[in-house]
């Protein structure tokens, strides 16, 4: 079930709106910032503000016009226990907003900026979402039951998606306008994705690779992909104008004969060309080596390495590598002292050699053609990293690596420079 409740806003008057009180935001930074999505605590706002009656939730006004926001159950007892909204901010500026508290059932809508999908195959062969659902195991047989074969999410600058099935890559489309277009995706609205349309295409060949930013495990000299796991849930969070937020959930991942679980945490926001994934796993002691990593398959520049500033580091390519052999950028951020080995993979098609998995798909669960850094993790404690896309027919500046590590760098320094808030 979808646990969101949708905060919807416009600049018309709410007459149900009530116990209007002020905040401060500011930014620390001499830069301007657009699209910052700010997200406070129910706890904080009712510390503040005092409780929100049932039914009631709360809004932002800048010079009396509605900013766009929502409000999300993000534990699921069916109660919204955060507040986000989003707004741009000129360099060094503070602004005085207005909060109010507003009925739920009286809030129209905003442009919708993000969307997450797992749509499944219905016996009319059309596709009905869902919010929650179990993969099938490949002892059952492989069968692509997946709109897109995928779980699916977007903003309005890329899409990306992660098979739903015993393979459990991840995959990116590039996009050339702004609008959300999973929904359409693989029905009689988008039947091949993998050709260029004017909203763009699937722009990456992932083969037995970690695709864009799939998830494995380092021990010794090996890598231990997540895929073919004992269980594969998917379950929605929320999704909203401001901001998607999903987990994929694990159990029974074989790791060196030792079975593990996990969960990855997935959000997008608007404005940005690049996901927040929050991975746990537990089941073990001591320090682990969680590992993503990029496809190498068509990269012929070397990929590069870098501090992208004090806090954090990261890992990069960019080259004639996308299926419309046009520019690809890809690339992890992490923070630098959770950082523990950076490497590449073999170029060797394991598929080939015998090393089957899907037969069906030419795949195997040996992982091959990728670039990828390894992060120290703790069992119960979230790993947090950020994956990054850019595609140059969607813009020039994406065509120079250098522009590419110059967005990586200044994506960072807005992390380590968040919002502030004065309540």
């Amino acid at each position: 079930m979808n646990k969101l409740i949708i905060i919807l806003l416009t600049a018309l008057s709410i007459v149900s709106c009530t116990k209007s009180q002020t905040l401060s935001v500011s930014t620390p930074l001499s830069i301007d910032r657009s699209d910052e999505t700010i997200v406070l605590k129910r706890s904080d706002l009712e510390t503040k503000f005092g409780v929100f009656n049932e039914g009631f939730a709360p809004i932002v006004l800048l010079n009396g016009l509605n900013i766009p926001s929502q409000v999300d159950d993000m534990d699921g007892d069916s109660k919204w226990d955060e507040f986000v909204f989003i707004l741009d901010l000129k360099a060094s500026e503070s602004i005085d907003l207005e909060i109010q508290d507003c009925a739920i059932s009286d809030y129209p809508k905003f442009d919708k900026r993000t969307n997450v999908r797992l749509g499944i195959k219905q016996a009319d062969h059309k596709y009905l979402e869902v919010d929650y659902y179990e993969a099938p195991l490949i002892e059952d047989g492989f069968k692509i039951i997946a709109q897109g074969e995928s779980v699916s999410w977007e903003n309005d600058k890329m899409a990306f998606r992660n098979y739903f099935d015993c393979r459990n890559i991840k995959d990116l489309f590039g996009k050339l306008k702004p609008g959300l277009v999973l929904d359409d995706v693989h029905t009689a609205k988008i039947p091949n994705y993998h050709v260029l349309s004017d909203w763009g295409m699937d722009v990456l060949h992932c083969g037995s690779s970690l695709g864009s930013g799939g998830l494995a495990m380092l021990e010794g000299d090996s890598l231990y992909r997540l895929g073919s796991t004992k269980s594969y849930v998917y379950q929605k969070v929320t999704e909203g104008p401001v901001r998607s937020v999903f987990d994929l959930k694990y159990t029974g991942w074989n790791v060196a004969d030792k079975m593990l679980s996990a969960t990855e945490r997935i959000t997008i926001i608007p404005g940005k060309y690049w996901f927040k994934s929050d991975v746990t796993v537990s089941g073990f002691t001591g320090e682990k080596q969680l590992v993503t990593g990029i496809v190498t398959s068509k990269l012929k520049n070397e990929p590069v390495q870098f501090v992208a500033n004090g806090d954090y580091s990261s890992i990069a390519t960019l080259d004639l590598q996308s299926e419309n052999k046009d520019e690809l950028g890809m690339g992890v951020l992490l923070k630098t002292n959770e950082v523990g080995t950076t490497g590449r993979t073999t170029n060797i098609n394991f598929y080939k050699e015998g090393y089957t998995t899907v037969d069906a798909k030419k795949f195997s669960h040996v992982i091959s053609e990728t670039y990828y850094v390894s992060q120290k993790i703790k069992a119960e404690k979230v790993a947090s990293h950020f994956f990054f896309a850019v595609w140059g027919l969607e813009n020039e500046k994406w065509k120079s690596i250098d522009n590419f590590k110059a967005y990586i760098s200044s994506e960072s320094e807005l992390l380590s420079n968040p919002i502030v808030v004065t309540y």
